[in-house]
């Protein structure tokens, strides 16, 4: 679901996720990787050169090491030396197939135990040669912040400050295990200066990555103002179908056309209008560009009953005046509230629930009605769903995607279409994309469909084309 309104939610959301056929392969791929970090396009693919260069690297490191040890005949050493080129080749393969998530833990889970190891073991240090091979650790932990900004906080945070950890220990004492293989001071001497040089040429490649998203980011954020102000924002619409299928309503979606890049990618600037607090100007524009929307339709026969869905933002929605503004905006325009959906995501229940119902029971007392969005992939609890003055369920599209192969995505469809009956709720399915998808959620009650099977995100002028289309049965 991408998204509109004052949300972070669906209707804000890239449009990769509308389209027709797997969007996370594996739940690591470049879309997720992008929609889950915030990213742009050039950051992605920073991203994708600093694990290209790591797993290069790591392949070129330990195999030279490998030849080295090979000829003096340790076998032991030359064994540790190919899994890490091993686990290197993978990483690699991995991130050309962009599962971008499983190259990261691939590649920083191998060479965090191949490191300890090294240090351990074979770089043990004497009076005339320090140890170097920790030094890693100290690189290895800004790129794994880097890599994982976008994740949860344990994993944020928690993969770079093991690595860091690690570096103290290493640094601050001599911990060791003496063995046959522990290295000689002369081979050790070297490898300190090629440690070393790696070492700090990878912390200078995380460090200019960095420095080039700040630019990058400060570029688009820039941007993004001024396309707020002098109106590069449009809306798209698409269609939302009915059993009979008719066009019931649309759900708006923001789109930005930029002067000179064209279309830009709102996986691009939505995560970035949430991060810098634009998303409320931004969310503001779009409710009252979707009421003037529902104005004009109001006078066309064709039109004067669809609904509009709009998604809200949870800093939008947790402005203390935000039903003031809501209101505002509806008697300005002076549409029937009726014909305005909100859509609500899971997530946004988890924190102040009372709030939230509270503004929602405000909202509804005005006739407005809600929607909540990606239903089955939050948090939410049965105890406060049964609360919230809701009037409709939509299963999210990554359980319609599999739903004609995957046993268990066809029974939380069936779960979620059942529990809407016995609530009093509606339930339309988004990202319905073959005609097997509708068949199966008609037969299980679901009776309202959003997806590329019908129509992809239509500007204004073509979506009207569109339902005056299937009114005439075209």
């Amino acid at each position: 679901m991408t998204t509109t309104l004052w949300q972070a939610g669906p209707s804000l959301a890239s449009p990769a996720a509308q389209r027709p056929g797997q969007v996370w392969p594996d739940n690591a791929g470049a879309s997720a990787f992008l929609n889950v970090h915030g990213a742009s396009a050039k950051h992605w693919r920073r991203m994708r050169l600093m694990l290209t260069l790591g797993s290069l690297l790591l392949m070129l490191i330990a195999g030279g090491w490998a030849v080295f040890f090979m000829l003096k005949g340790q076998w032991l050493i030359v064994a540790l030396d190919v899994a890490m080129a091993a686990t290197g080749a993978a990483a690699l393969v991995l991130s050309r197939r962009e599962s971008l998530r499983h190259a990261c833990l691939l590649l920083l889970g191998g060479l965090f135990v191949a490191i300890g190891a090294i240090c351990v073991f074979l770089d043990v240090p004497s009076g005339q040669v320090p140890r170097a091979t920790h030094h890693f650790y100290l690189s290895l932990g800004a790129c794994a912040y880097l890599l994982f900004r976008g994740e949860r906080p344990l994993l944020r945070h928690g993969v770079a400050l093991l690595f860091l950890a690690a570096f103290v220990v290493f640094a601050s004492c001599d911990a060791a295990i003496i063995t046959p293989y522990a290295l000689p001071d002369d081979v050790r001497a070297s490898g300190t200066w090629v440690n070393n040089i790696f070492s700090v040429l990878t912390l200078y490649l995380v460090l200019h990555v960095m420095q080039s998203d700040v630019t990058a980011r400060n570029e688009m954020e820039d941007e993004l103002r001024t396309a707020l102000d002098e109106q590069q924002l449009v809306l798209h619409y698409q269609p939302q179908i009915g059993a009979d299928g008719q066009v019931t309503g649309a759900e708006a979606l923001v789109r930005w056309e930029h002067p000179q890049r064209g279309m830009v990618s709102p996986g691009e600037f939505i995560p970035l209008a949430e991060q810098t607090g634009l998303i409320v100007p931004l969310g503001a524009w779009v409710m009252r560009e979707a009421c003037a929307q529902l104005v004009r339709w109001s006078k066309d026969p064709h039109t004067a009953s669809l609904t509009l869905a709009v998604n809200v933002s949870a800093q939008q929605f947790r402005l203390p005046d935000m039903v003031a503004r809501t209101r505002a905006v509806l008697d300005r325009h002076g549409i029937d509230p009726t014909r305005l959906k909100i859509e609500l995501t899971e997530s946004m229940l988890v924190s102040d629930v009372e709030d939230t119902i509270e503004k929602m029971t405000a909202l509804k007392a005005m006739g407005v009605g809600f929607s909540l969005d990606d239903f089955g992939t939050g948090y939410s609890s049965l105890s406060y769903l049964k609360r919230l003055p809701l009037d409709q369920l939509k299963i999210d599209q990554t359980f319609v995607r599999d739903v004609l192969t995957d046993p268990n995505d066809a029974a939380i469809a069936q779960t979620v279409v059942s529990l809407g009956q016995t609530l009093g709720l509606s339930v339309i399915a988004e990202g319905v994309e073959t005609e097997g998808q509708r068949a199966f959620l008609a037969g299980i009650g679901c009776q309202a469909y959003q997806g590329y099977l019908f129509s992809r995100p239509l500007p204004i002028d073509k979506f009207e084309v569109f339902v005056r289309g299937r009114v005439a049965g075209v």
